[in-house]
């Protein structure tokens, strides 16, 4: 028995009234979402991307929609007159439908490359982002601090005034996009569903719609001239290894009048000798010795902010874990917010010991197991102890 489908307006989680805008931001979510590339090896998520494509492939044809809407998924089943609908790739059809504008706009995210649509190519573009990182420690990690860093950075050519033409020169139109910023190829789709339309940058002039025939010999016909260039950053209290700071409109120029892009500055964490950190807690060994585990007694605890005192309790085990509640790190979010320190005690055994020390022990051992020495043991133990203690002054 077939395994009946689900509702195409319920699989993409829309109203049977949605618009074309609607259907189509619906589906870039889902695809999105459970695209193969993006979870690979699960079934269940190719799946629900073959369903959602399969839905969209229906609900963004005018013609197909209509059909679907009288007739449900027998309009797609060879009865009720249907016609059936092509495949791609396994993941529904597209026919009729803009392949540059659906696998680049809707999957271009996936790749880290969004398409442009056909009104970009040639309009104002926003700048690309730079990246860059800078070492701090972890105190400063901890309590934020302000940095200074040196980059490479573009500013606009005053010699062409960023035209990246030779004065008295201007650039043109190119001749093999005639000016578009981008070449349209349509071919014969290899499954044969029809003609696919193929959009790509035009090579002769990157995109941006005009040649330069004579270069500015400042800037060599790119319109900025590279400097370095000191910046201050402000590292925000809190801030983990790997995260970055983004410094807006400080990275690379846009073209055609658009922004800048965005400086991106990692922070990199050196480790400390003593503090480990987890998300906003920091985590510590502190030694102790036997006798302020058995009897309790106050020890020096170092945190990032100072030493503290903490008062043991009689009895404690070795592994014991406490927290000093406060003295973590600082959400980013609200800095009044701060994480705990958590505190392992570990009992330190002595790896050295004199013979006094040694029968101190044994004696002490003795009376925790119930045993009690002779009164000949007791002043052996002395005599030895005292002699030994004259020899020694000798």
């Amino acid at each position: 028995m077939a395994e009946s489908k689900r509702d195409y307006y319920e699989v993409l989680g829309v109203p049977k009234n949605a618009d074309d805008a609607a259907i189509k931001k619906a589906y870039r979510v889902l695809a999105k979402k459970y695209h193969p590339d993006a979870n690979p090896g699960d079934a269940e998520a190719e799946k629900k991307f073959k369903e959602a494509s399969e839905a969209y492939s229906v609900l963004s044809d005018s013609e197909k929609r209509r059909q679907y809407d009288q007739f449900g998924h027998a309009a797609f089943d060879g009865g009720a007159g249907g016609g059936g609908f092509g495949g791609f790739g396994g993941f529904g059809g597209f026919d009729g439908a803009d392949m540059g504008d659906i696998f680049g706009d809707i999957f271009g995210d996936l790749f880290g490359t969004r398409s442009r649509s056909s009104s970009r190519y040639n309009g104002p573009m926003r700048g690309a982002n730079v990246r860059t990182s800078i070492r701090i420690t972890f105190e400063e990690a901890i309590f934020g601090c302000e940095k200074e860093i040196e980059i490479n950075y573009k500013e606009e050519c005053g010699t062409c005034h960023g035209t990246g033409a030779k004065a008295g020169t201007s650039p043109e139109t190119c001749p093999r996009c005639k000016g578009k910023g981008k070449i349209v190829e349509v071919q014969q789709s290899p499954f044969g569903l029809g003609m696919v339309q193929n959009v790509s940058t035009c090579p002769e002039c990157g995109g941006t719609g005009k040649v330069i025939r004579e270069k500015c010999p400042d800037c060599r016909g790119t319109g900025y001239i590279t400097k370095r260039k000191r910046l201050k950053v402000t590292i925000p209290a809190g801030i983990d290894d790997g995260q970055s700071i983004r410094m807006a409109g400080s990275g690379e120029p846009g073209t055609g009048g658009g922004e800048r892009g965005d400086l991106l500055v990692e922070a990199v964490v050196s480790k400390h000798p003593v503090f480990v950190r987890k998300d906003t807690s920091i985590y510590s060994t502190v030694p102790i010795s036997f006798a302020v585990a058995a009897l309790g007694g106050p020890i020096r605890i170092k945190t990032v902010d100072g030493e503290v005192e903490y008062e043991v309790k009689a009895g404690t085990q070795t592994d014991t874990r406490v927290r000093l509640k406060g003295k973590g790190v600082p959400s980013l979010r609200n800095r009044a917010m701060r994480g705990d320190h958590y505190v392992t005690l570990v009992i330190q055994v002595p790896e050295r010991m004199n013979e006094e020390q040694r029968e101190a022990l044994r004696r002490f051992d003795d009376l925790m197991n119930g045993k009690t020495p002779s009164k000949e043991e007791s002043v052996g133990h002395k005599k030895k102890g005292f002699f030994k203690k004259d020899s020694g002054n000798s």
